[in-house]
């Protein structure tokens, strides 16, 4: 470890050396480590976080290479309600975002972070967000004092040696044409005291900075992920013209060979990565049906040179939420995190594997997620937001296309979040404009992936409401930018995989069958599957989709594809409040928009 910026930093970019200068000085660490992603690096970090207790090591015949990590019991889960956007004006960053004068939250972090990594090293991450090579990634430099950070930043992202090439090389060029250099994403990390009550994440969305202070946790810590990946991109996506989105992508394969990409938005532990590695039924597998995982959270996408948009996922690992992942609800997933995985705030067997609430593999739990005897009536083994982090490269339906610089066309997007009554299973928005409006709506139940009460409705615009890095009104705007002359954009639609029914039972099996649902998207993207309109938008019949083999209720069939015109009356009434809320600068177009379907719904008794 380097007790000093090492003198080969002075073939480094000027701007980075004097960047990382300036968070040494201010944070005064007894070592600067700069990272380089070598396999020698990670051993010794690892070695160095078993022998401190950060990691623990899991059984290694049935999980070889994997590690368990255990949070503070107050640092699980995102601090939404203690994550700034820090503009200039506070109209820039919108009422979706907590806002905090630059200069007032540069004052308030600089405090913190001063001295804090005394007796601590300094590790420097670079990182690119995307393949190497592609067009469309975006580098950046964590700075942090945990090598918990390190570890998981080197499964997330393309970190070390390759990133820092990236960033001297375009900073050299930028240079060459007298640009400024530094347009890297800068983001400064301390677990610092890890107390609730010194702990805050801003962002500096116009100096592409980011800085968090006092948790370790997840996206709070690993800053390429939330902060970068979409708080920090989506305002650089308006700026160059692109979309920078909270959504999975994935390739559906027909037999024929032919491959379709969609990329659907749900909010956090709403099914994302059950749906990016979706396995199809016996049925469609034997027919010769594949599915592909591109990416399991996050979304990048630029309109190419033929009017359609094309997709990367800008990160190279999953951190997925642990609990409810089966055999049952995602093989893929499963077989993923059976070696090299880090594993956070699960239970533990007694010969020392990782456990979690309906994992249902036979086996049984001894310890909590604190590390204490299990107590079921005091907590569950594992907490609700457990997770694991693991190379998106060990999943068994992992496309190579994921490798692609030029990303994927993109044929649907797809929105959708958890609501048990009203929503029907599937519906297709009329145009561009009113998938918008679709995604804007958005709404779902709250889940334990954020702090707050459980199973609230909120809207959830595009599933982005806490990654959003600048007013939603203008966020709106710039999606409905893309309907431009030439453009050949994706057919929108909505899902609801959670409708349930009297009996508080869900009405439609899920899992592999939602492929039933894609396979007439993708019907309807080709032109050769039917629907019927309504006010709310394209719905398919019974006989529109392939039911074959699923035993659907009278109740069932009743919810899941008809339309309940009064409760979608008052729906409409919800969604015109709600998009008020956002004033003058909300784009008129989804307004009338709003009105059009309102008034549709008037001839209806």
């Amino acid at each position: 470890m380097n007790a000093a910026v090492p003198s080969a930093a002075g073939s480094r970019l000027a701007a980075l050396n004097d960047w990382v200068a300036e968070a040494a000085a201010l944070t005064k660490p007894d070592a600067i480590h700069w990272c380089d992603g070598s396999d020698a690096e990670n051993a010794a970090l690892i070695a160095r976080m078993q022998d401190d207790g950060t990691l623990l090591p899991l059984n290694p015949d049935t999980h070889p290479g994997s590690w368990l990590h255990r949070s503070h019991p107050d640092d699980v889960a995102r601090v939404e309600h203690l994550t700034f956007v820090c503009t200039a004006e506070r109209e820039d960053a919108g009422p979706n975002n907590h806002w905090m004068p630059p200069a007032d939250a540069h004052a308030k972090m600089d405090a913190l972070f001063n001295g804090c990594m005394r007796g601590r090293t300094m590790y420097v991450i670079p990182y690119c967000m995307g393949p190497i090579e592609s067009k469309l990634s975006r580098c950046g430099v964590e700075i942090t004092d945990s090598p918990y950070v390190v570890a998981n930043m080197r499964i997330m992202t393309r970190m070390g040696a390759p990133a820092l090439a990236r960033i001297e090389r375009e900073g050299a060029e930028r240079a060459a044409r007298g640009d400024r250099a530094d347009t890297f994403v800068k983001g400064l990390h301390s677990i610092g005291e890890l107390d609730p009550e010194r702990r805050f994440i801003m962002h500096f969305p116009d100096e592409l900075a980011i800085k968090s202070y006092g948790s370790g946790y997840g996206g709070n810590a690993l800053l390429g992920k939330k902060c970068h990946a979409l708080r920090i991109a989506s305002h650089q996506a308006r700026k160059e013209g692109w979309l920078a989105e909270h959504m999975l992508i994935l390739g559906i394969e027909n037999p024929q060979g032919d491959t379709h990409y969609i990329a659907a938005a749900f909010p956090s532990a709403c099914g994302k990565t059950n749906l990016a590695m979706l396995i199809p039924p016996e049925g469609y597998r034997r027919d010769g049906w594949k599915v592909w995982t591109v990416g399991d959270d996050i979304c990048w996408m630029r309109p190419g040179a033929d009017g359609r948009l094309y997709a990367i996922n800008p990160e190279a690992g999953f951190f997925g939420v642990a609990p409810g992942t089966s055999a049952k609800s995602n093989p893929n997933a499963l077989a993923s995190i059976q070696s090299n995985t880090i594993f956070t705030n699960v239970g533990v067997t007694a010969d020392n594997q990782p456990w979690w609430e309906d994992i249902d593999n036979g086996q049984v739990p001894v310890t909590d997620w604190r590390g204490e005897s299990l107590d079921p009536a005091k907590r569950p083994a594992a907490h609700p937001n457990a997770r694991f982090t693991v190379s998106a490269k060990q999943c068994p339906s992992y496309s190579p296309m994921a490798e692609d610089p030029q990303g994927v066309p993109i044929s649907a997007i797809v929105f959708g979040g958890r609501r048990a009554s009203l929503v029907p299973l599937v519906f297709e928005a009329r145009d561009w404009t009113h998938g918008v409006l679709v995604g804007a709506a958005m709404g779902s139940e709250t889940t334990a992936a954020a702090t707050g009460a459980v199973g609230v409705m909120r809207r959830d615009p595009m599933a982005m409401k806490p990654f959003c890095g600048y007013n939603f009104a203008d966020y709106f705007a710039h999606w409905l930018s893309f309907d431009a002359p030439g453009a050949k954009l994706p057919k929108v639609f909505h899902v609801n995989w959670f409708r349930k029914g009297d009996d508080g039972k869900f009405l439609w099996p899920g899992f592999g069958d939602n492929l039933r649902v894609l396979e007439w998207m993708i019907a309807r993207v080709d032109g050769k599957a039917g629907a019927t309109a309504t006010p709310i938008g394209h719905l398919p019949t019974e006989a529109d989709l392939n039911l074959d083999g699923v035993a659907l209720s009278e109740e069932a069939r009743d919810k899941l594809f008809g339309l309940d015109h009064a409760g979608w009356k008052a729906e409409l009434d919800s969604i015109g409040d709600y998009l008020a809320e956002y004033g003058p600068r909300l784009p008129r177009a989804l307004l009338e928009e709003q009105r059009r379907i309102a008034e549709a719904f008037r001839g209806y008794p």
